[in-house]
């Protein structure tokens, strides 16, 4: 038994197709075969179930893909510790992020990490949040941008900022002259929301919980920016990020945006994710420092205000809708 064994096996288990798990491990089809029948005959027992169109793992399959898993998990952690010994600021970090922050906060931070470590290779993963989480804990990914709670002891949560949700409505809605509305307001209000699967959905739920309002559930979009385009044609009002608003997202006048006032202002809290066993630790401790420097004006509205007279622009920011 060895590690390229055992590489072999949790690519099968990952693929569930001998010829896609051998591509994966730049290997032909026939040598992973053989390596996995191999293993079956070490251990004794068979591992895999093979039909004609599929292949699925035996329970002890299963188990031995899990362990697997950790033991290939734990070996890249030595190297990559053995790389950090030798330079701290150099190699690769695996980071993944959600798709209703990513688009938005890795222009504001990219620069400034690659100002600071110069030498590291950033390798972004953008996945929703339940997939990321799993990814994290089978050491396939280095760190995670994730939206707090994170409840589990085997992962370090390092909160970053906090980040304000905004009421987007397009120009012919009844609220489009407000500045301002108190979080209580949205009690009558019905909100447009993203499909299953997305924490920000789960975000916006609690805030129609907490405060009475009440889901659109005609339609559910499926990401961030369709959900901003149901909001311009005057299909329905929804809660946006502020991180969503800022450049270079471009403004038009089709949406309107309206900050909250008063207690209870909705917001999501952000947090940088890894493992607590992770040889990574404090280096990731110091790529966190990145994201928690970011300027206080890009949660608010301050910088999206319009210049002094420029009277074709309406009073209220907007975005591109």
């Amino acid at each position: 038994m060895n590690l390229r064994d055992l590489k072999y096996l949790v690519a099968l288990a990952d693929h569930k197709h001998f010829g896609r798990a051998a591509a994966s491990c730049f290997v032909s089809q026939p040598t992973l075969s053989t390596q996995i029948r191999k293993l079956e005959e070490e251990l004794g027992l068979p591992l895999v179930e093979r039909a004609p169109r599929k292949v699925m793992l035996t329970p002890a399959g299963q188990e031995a893909a899990a362990r697997a898993r950790v033991i290939v998990a734990e070996v890249e952690q030595l190297k990559e510790a053995a790389r950090r010994s030798r330079d701290p600021e150099a190699g690769t970090v695996r980071l993944g992020i959600f798709p209703t922050l990513g688009p938005y906060l890795l222009p504001h931070v990219i620069p400034r990490i690659r100002s600071r470590f110069p030498e590291l290779e950033l390798l972004l993963v953008e996945e929703k949040s339940d997939v990321l989480l799993e990814r994290l804990r089978e050491g396939k990914l280095d760190a995670a941008l994730l939206a707090l709670p994170v409840i589990d002891d085997q992962l370090h949560a390092e909160f970053l900022f906090e980040e304000p949700f905004l009421l987007a409505v397009s120009g012919r809605h009844p609220l489009a002259t407000r500045e301002h509305l108190d979080v209580q307001e949205l009690a009558t209000q019905k909100l447009l929301l993203l499909e299953d699967g997305h924490c920000l959905r789960d975000q916006a739920l609690e805030v129609c919980r907490l405060f009475g309002a009440n889901e659109k559930s005609e339609f559910r979009a499926t990401s961030l920016e369709t959900l901003r385009q149901m909001v311009a044609a005057d299909v329905g009002i929804t809660l946006l990020p502020s991180l969503s608003v800022q450049p270079p997202v471009p403004r038009s006048n089709n949406i309107c945006l309206i900050d909250f006032v008063g207690e209870g202002r909705p917001s999501r809290r952000i947090a940088m994710i890894w493992r607590r066993s992770s040889a990574m630790n404090e280096f990731l401790m110091e790529l966190a420092e990145q994201f928690k420097r970011l300027p206080d004006a890009l949660f608010t509205l301050e910088a999206l205000a319009p210049a002094n007279g420029d009277a074709a622009t309406p009073p209220t920011p907007v975005l591109n809708g």
